[in-house]
C-alpha cells in the first residue's frame, strides 16, 4: 500500500490510474490507440460532393443570362452620348445598320458638343441636313443605290405616298425611320439658327416663370 495525495492506494489500483494517465497523455500527442480500445465517435461525414457536367460554374455565364453581343451582332460605334436624349434612336434601323459598320452619329452630324451640353436643348448639332442637301450626304459614302424599281416604287407608295413627283423623294423618305416625330425645337437647318422654341416655359427652380425666347416671340 501507498499513500499518493493523501490517499491509500494498492498497487494494482495505483498501476491502473497510471495507465489511464498515460494513455490520456499519449491520445494528446497523436498516439494510436490501444489494443482493444474503443474508438471515440466521430461526427457524421458529409455526403461525396456531387458536381453535374451541366452545372455552371462561378465564373460562367448563369443559364439565363444572355451572351455578351459580339462585335459582329452588336454595334461597333459608339452612340452612348448622344442616346443620352435621343434613346428613341438607339434602336432605330438607319442608326444601327451604321453603328455596325461603325459609322457613329459623329460622321454625319459632328462632335456636337457645345449640342450636347446644352441642356435648354437651344443649341443644334454641328451639322444638320436640309432636305436638299440629304442626298449628297447619303452619295459620300453610298455611291450607288442597287435596289430594284418595283422595290423602290412599293417602299415610295408604302411610306410616302403623299409625295407625287419623283424629284420630291428623299433618301430618308424609304430608309429607316430618322426623323422626331415631336419636337420642341426647330432650327433653321440652313442657317442653324434658333426660329421655334415651344419649350419656352419649361419648370424650373423659379416656378416656370422663363423668358420666352426672341424666336420665339418672333413666331408668334
Amino acid at each position: 500500500m501507498r499513500i499518493v495525495g493523501g490517499v491509500w492506494w494498492s498497487g494494482l489500483a495505483l498501476a491502473a490510474v497510471v495507465a489511464v494517465a498515460a494513455m490520456f497523455a499519449g491520445r494528446q500527442a497523436g498516439e494510436p490507440l490501444a489494443a482493444g480500445e474503443p474508438k471515440a465517435k466521430s461526427p457524421a461525414a458529409l455526403p461525396p460532393l456531387k458536381v453535374e457536367k451541366g452545372a455552371p460554374l462561378l465564373l460562367d455565364a448563369l443559364p439565363d443570362a444572355k451572351p455578351a453581343k459580339t462585335p459582329e451582332e452588336g454595334p461597333v460605334a459608339d452612340n452612348i452620348a448622344c442616346y443620352c436624349c435621343h434613346r428613341n434612336f438607339e434602336e432605330e434601323p438607319m442608326v444601327r445598320v451604321h453603328a455596325k459598320a461603325n459609322v457613329g452619329c459623329v460622321k454625319c452630324h459632328g462632335e456636337s458638343v457645345a449640342h450636347r451640353n446644352d441642356e435648354d436643348n437651344t443649341t443644334p448639332p454641328d451639322v444638320i441636313y436640309p432636305a436638299q442637301r440629304i442626298e449628297k450626304a447619303c452619295q459620300e459614302c453610298h455611291e450607288s443605290h442597287d435596289a430594284p424599281a418595283k422595290k423602290v416604287i412599293a417602299c415610295w407608295q408604302q411610306k410616302c405616298p403623299a409625295k407625287t413627283h419623283v424629284e420630291e423623294l428623299l433618301c430618308t423618305d424609304c430608309h429607316g425611320d430618322h426623323r422626331l416625330k415631336i419636337r420642341t425645337v426647330r432650327w433653321d437647318k440652313h442657317t442653324r439658327k434658333l426660329i421655334a422654341d415651344t419649350a419656352a416655359f419649361r419648370m424650373s427652380i423659379d416656378g416656370g416663370k422663363r423668358p420666352v425666347s426672341p424666336a420665339k416671340k418672333k413666331a408668334e
